[in-house]
């Protein structure tokens, strides 16, 4: 496995651990279509929260939620829309978020959560 898909899934088991000590619950991690992948999906409360998780080693090439465009903003909602479907979940709220992680070798991981970031 590649050094930069060992520290997207250390960010992933971050980002998880992050969410279900604030209180949510962590419904599905990497859930896959033709369409894309959704990172985490999670419920607090009423709302389903589907989250794109963003890791860096540093911020040497940038702050991890710059890597967040757009079209990934949008591709993202098509897949939250697609994964209600496929699993026939209703709630009272659907919500997208980002999170960064930021995992330096040998120093403390920075966790940055923005809440509906559409």
């Amino acid at each position: 496995m590649a050094a930069k898909d060992v520290l997207g899934r250390r960010g992933e088991e971050i980002a998880a651990a992050y969410l279900t000590e604030r209180g949510y619950r962590v419904i599905a991690r990497n859930w896959r279509c033709r369409q894309g992948e959704i990172d985490v999906i999670a419920s607090q409360g009423s709302e389903l929260v589907f989250v794109e998780v963003k890791t860096r080693s540093s911020l040497a090439f940038g702050h991890p939620f710059e890597a967040i465009t757009l079209g990934k903003v949008a591709r993202l909602r098509r897949l939250a829309a697609a994964w209600c479907d496929q699993s026939g979940a209703r709630a009272a709220r659907i919500r997208i978020d980002a999170i960064a992680v930021i995992a330096p070798r040998g120093d403390e991981v920075r966790v940055e959560h923005l809440r509906g970031v559409c």
